[in-house]
């Protein structure tokens, strides 16, 4: 082989070997980025099912009379919270509404309370799931290395206790 051949074989050598770095880095940077959007949607679908949940705890709180302002207050509280203050707040709601018995509300008010909080839970555990698929990729050493999680901040779980029944 003369020098030349050999020139030109590590050339394209380099040559794929460097467009293969950059088609997984890519790809990587596009992976990463559609599940920070899956984690932005879920979230939005939790809110929306939090949301709801509030409202219903709202309702059971004005049937409760006085006894029930502080329920209706922990729902405004949670509803109005940062996204970092929601998980306390939101806790908060659930072990007011875990206190509330059953056998004094309205049938329609006991199924709309089961129903939100079953929409919470499965907004929840889709949300923890898109958390942990992007946190996974994030914490691999090559993607912190390249910064392909550019500027958008990490995602956090959000543990909310679910209801026992009464």
């Amino acid at each position: 082989m003369t020098v030349s051949a050999l020139t030109i074989l590590v050339t394209a050598i380099v040559v794929v070997v460097v467009g293969v770095g950059v088609g997984w880095v890519y790809k990587t940077a596009n992976r990463l980025d559609r599940l920070h959007v899956r984690v932005d949607l879920a979230w939005q679908a939790l809110d929306a099912a939090l949301a709801r949940r509030a409202v219903v705890a709202r309702a059971i709180g004005a049937g409760l009379g006085p006894d029930g302002r502080e329920l209706i207050a922990s729902a405004d509280r949670a509803e109005r919270a940062d996204r970092e203050d929601r998980e306390v707040a939101e806790n908060t709601v659930s072990a007011q509404l875990s206190q509330v018995d059953h056998s004094t509300l309205r049938a329609q008010l006991v199924s709309e309370l089961a129903d939100a909080e079953t929409r919470v839970m499965i907004s929840r555990r889709f949300y923890n799931d898109a958390v942990r698929d992007t946190l996974a990729l994030r914490r691999r050493r090559p993607v912190r290395w390249l910064q392909l999680g550019g500027t958008a901040p990490e995602p956090r779980y959000l543990e909310i206790v679910e209801r026992v029944s009464s």
